[in-house]
């Protein structure tokens, strides 16, 4: 459950802006490395993102610059991320949510990479960004900087985490995965693209690409497709190379390997679509030991099949006459479809027109 984000906007150098957003930290157990149980705690804290790419045409004169607390209060949970290097894709939102009145939703988490070592000094934490009637989601993993301690460092009251001198959980963003399109609606048997992405630091964390696809629907799940890329080492020279693994279960269902690879494209298109699709896409991206994931709602809609009860109506002056309209082959099922009755008389029909060319006469005299 993510709690409603208050939003302002800070300067910073050419090109760039800094954004504080009021967010919440879920903590499940009792804190940081604690046990679970089921029962979750949330504190308010503060995420500021450190140059955030700012297009030529905004102007940052309006925006006022961040100024950290004068006195360090180890009590307060003030997250400090670097983000120019992966960029956040369309941060542009966030510049303008506030004055859009859109609300924006921030949830911080920790986060612990599959295979780390328990006794490791590296920290990170999840972030789930996203704004309300916008298609902007976006899961951000930043990890722990790397603090040097003396009798004058501050430590964070509630995680036990060195403080910089300004009071802040000075923190590196290494991993993004984002979608642009949070919820999508198309047709029977009609084609269909769901969007997903990441990016990382240009330094990659991993070789080894992992892409999964999942559909939720009624309480089932399957999967729809997996792409997995590997490093191999060639026998006879001991050089690297990559292998790509696409498997498909949902037929019709297709990632481009390259564009993942490359620009780190993920997204999924599904071919002749069917009333079974229909339902919550889950894009999980892993980079080596580190994971994140977006999520896509897809809704079917077909519109109805319309007929009339007569091809031909014939008026006469001594009956009146039904047309009546009907609608199948539509979905979802549940949609209100109305049937329309009408009746016309030979005497109704005439009197109209009379009345019709009068207000005309009226009108153009």
């Amino acid at each position: 459950i993510f709690l409603r984000t208050v939003l302002l906007l800070v300067s910073s150098a050419d090109g760039v802006a800094d954004v504080v957003l009021t967010c919440t930290l879920v903590e499940e157990g009792g804190g940081l490395g604690g046990m679970g149980g089921g029962h979750f705690t949330r504190t308010p804290a503060t995420l500021i993102l450190r140059d955030v790419a700012v297009g030529p045409d905004e102007s940052l004169e309006e925006l006022t610059p961040f100024v950290p607390p004068s006195i360090p209060d180890p009590d307060l949970l003030l997250f400090e991320a670097e983000v120019s290097s992966p960029e956040i894709p369309n941060a542009n939102v966030l510049l303008h949510a506030d004055c859009n009145e859109q609300e924006v939703m921030c949830e911080l988490s920790s986060y612990s990479p599959r295979g780390l070592e328990e006794n490791s000094d590296r920290v990170f934490f999840m972030v789930s960004l996203s704004v309300d009637e916008v298609d902007f989601s976006t899961a951000l993993i930043l990890e722990t900087l790397k603090v040097e301690k003396d009798e004058s460092t501050l430590m964070q009251s509630k995680l036990g985490l060195p403080l910089s001198q300004s009071g802040t959980l000075l923190t590196d963003l290494i991993f993004v995965v984002f979608t642009h399109i949070k919820s999508v609606s198309a047709p029977l048997r009609s084609d269909v693209l769901l969007n997903c992405g990441f990016k990382q630091q240009d330094t990659p964390l991993a070789q080894e690409v992992g892409i999964e696809w999942r559909l939720q629907h009624r309480g089932k799940g399957r999967k729809v497709l997996e792409m997995k890329r590997a490093a191999r080492t060639e026998e006879t020279s001991n050089n690297y190379y990559s292998v790509c693994l696409v498997d498909g279960e949902r037929a019709g269902s297709s990632i481009n390997a390259a564009q993942v690879v490359g620009e780190g494209n993920a997204s999924l298109t599904l071919t002749t679509l069917k009333v079974g699709d229909e339902g919550t896409y889950i894009c999980t991206v892993s980079l080596g030991p580190f994971h994140s994931q977006q999520v896509i709602q897809l809704r079917i809609i077909q519109p109805p099949d319309v007929s009339l009860s007569v091809e031909k109506l014939v008026l006469k002056s001594s009956s009146s006459q039904k047309l009546s309209c009907h609608s199948s082959k539509y979905y979802p099922l549940d949609s209100h479809v109305s049937n329309c009755v009408l009746r016309y008389s030979y005497w109704w029909i005439l009197g109209f027109l009379i009345i019709t060319v009068l207000f005309f006469y009226q009108v153009m005299g």
